[in-house]
């Protein structure tokens, strides 16, 4: 029940484990979280909190919602990538051991998902809050699939800005990197391999795969450094005799807020013989300004700051976003994933006091 709800930090912490430990026990594959809604929106029902829910996203609001008010949007998600061959424990097992809880989705997100969680639970009851607070547990994260944060963002209303948790060691990412995949054709003309006749597509690509090497931007961001583009398949030929009139590669770019997706696209098209044709550019760069109120906060806590190579539903956000929570990216996706008991401990106090200075400040 909502009003006796232990909110010292030992109860929080104690409620957090547990929840995170039946989270990993509950299969939630990208597209095939529903057991986990289920899971998240029982929860929220047992401690007398009305939940919204749309596919498999389930979302809250404080007790005292008020329209006029300012709202701040609470997000992580609980979808797990597949669990990888080199697993060696039950991936969805939640096992303690050595200070460790190990289990699938353990560290990316769950240990931010649960903190969040409790945090807004700290808050959901309190009076005069400065702002409203909505916590949302979404799906297909790790696919940016259409069914997760973006499913809902009509239904949440207008957001002032967002906290997303994911494990960055409780530092706070203030810029990320976007994302666009390219599949790229070079396109040649088939010929017998005895003879010299034919344009070799094979070649024509490893020019522009050269090209696609070794350029530098003209600009670079302060916060994520250069665009990174990476080569990483490439197909090509029928037979060993035959010249190939086409070779297909696919270059993963990483992009900043220095160009938006849409201009990185057309500068990488002017330098290129091959034909690009980008599967999406919606997956932008995203990040907050250093002066905004919630970074403020941040730095009066002494966070560190950092700008993230990685991605995650911010790119899908259409308003100022901080990416923060417990957890280690590094461990993100390895097998026998892990998040220390401790850490989700620092997370929710650690979401705690950014929140009252934020609540605080003027």
């Amino acid at each position: 029940m909502a009003a006796s709800f232990k909110y010292n930090t030992d109860q929080l912490h104690s409620e957090a484990v547990d929840l995170l430990k039946q989270l990993i026990s509950t299969q939630s594959i990208s597209r095939e979280e529903d057991k986990t809604a289920d899971l998240i929106q029982r929860y929220f029902e047992e401690q007398e909190v009305p939940t919204e829910r749309k596919g498999n996203n389930v979302w809250v609001r404080n007790q005292d919602f008020d329209e006029s008010k300012p709202t701040v949007l609470l997000n992580s998600h609980h979808d797990t990538v597949k669990p990888n061959a080199g697993y060696t424990r039950d991936p969805f097992d939640p096992t303690e051991e050595d200070g460790k809880l190990f289990g699938l989705g353990s560290n990316d997100a769950g240990g931010a998902l649960v903190s969040l969680i409790m945090t807004f639970m700290y808050f959901y009851t309190q009076k005069d809050l400065k702002y409203n607070l909505i916590l949302a547990a979404t799906a297909e994260e790790e696919i940016s699939g259409p069914g997760g944060i973006k499913s809902i963002l009509r239904e949440l209303g207008e957001i002032s800005f967002g906290i997303v948790g994911e494990p960055t060691e409780m530092d706070m990412a203030i810029h990320e990197k976007g994302l666009m995949v390219l599949d790229c054709y070079a396109k040649g003309v088939a010929g017998h391999a005895a003879r010299d006749e034919g344009e070799n597509a094979i070649y024509l690509a490893m020019k522009d795969i050269e090209w696609f090497r070794t350029y530098q931007f003209p600009r670079t961001s302060e916060t994520l450094g250069p665009i990174k583009m990476s080569v990483t398949m490439i197909t090509a030929g029928t037979q060993h005799n035959v010249v190939p009139d086409t070779c297909h590669y696919v270059v993963d770019v990483r992009t900043t807020d220095a160009y938006s997706n849409e201009e990185t696209l057309e500068l990488i098209r002017a330098q290129v013989q091959s034909d690009v044709q980008e599967r999406s550019t919606r997956l932008q760069p995203s990040g907050i300004t250093k002066d905004h109120e919630i970074v403020k906060a941040a730095e009066a806590l002494d966070t560190r700051f950092f700008g993230s190579p990685t991605m995650s539903d911010q790119a899908l956000m259409p308003f100022p976003t901080v990416k923060i929570g417990p957890g280690d990216s590094n461990r993100s996706h390895m097998a026998d994933e892990y998040i220390f008991v401790e850490e989700i401990k620092e997370g929710i106090m650690g979401y705690l006091m950014l929140l009252n200075k934020l609540f605080k400040s003027n």
